[in-house]
């Protein structure tokens, strides 16, 4: 990954945005989030399985809104947004 090119979705601005040596990351793609990494270091293989969804301000519900992305069959590395929710 060009280190950068990436930012991990809920860095702090503060310390660097960009991915850490180490942690499993996956692309996020389409929605308000589209571009960004999800640090799923730790996650149990059910919950990479189901997806997410992340707390976003610039989603269609605005402030504490949800974007929801879940695994792409063909590439797991890659996770597809399916919609927005309050």
């Amino acid at each position: 990954m060009d280190e950068l090119r990436w930012r991990v979705y809920g860095a702090d601005h503060e310390e660097g945005t960009g991915p850490d040596p180490g942690h499993a990351y996956r692309e996020l793609v389409g929605g308000p989030l589209d571009g960004l990494l999800l640090d799923v270091t730790g996650w149990t293989p059910g919950e990479l399985a189901t997806g997410a969804g992340l707390v976003t301000e610039i989603g269609r519900f605005g402030p504490g809104g949800r974007a929801w992305y879940t695994p792409r069959d063909a590439d797991p590395g890659r996770w597809d947004w399916q919609g927005d929710s309050p």
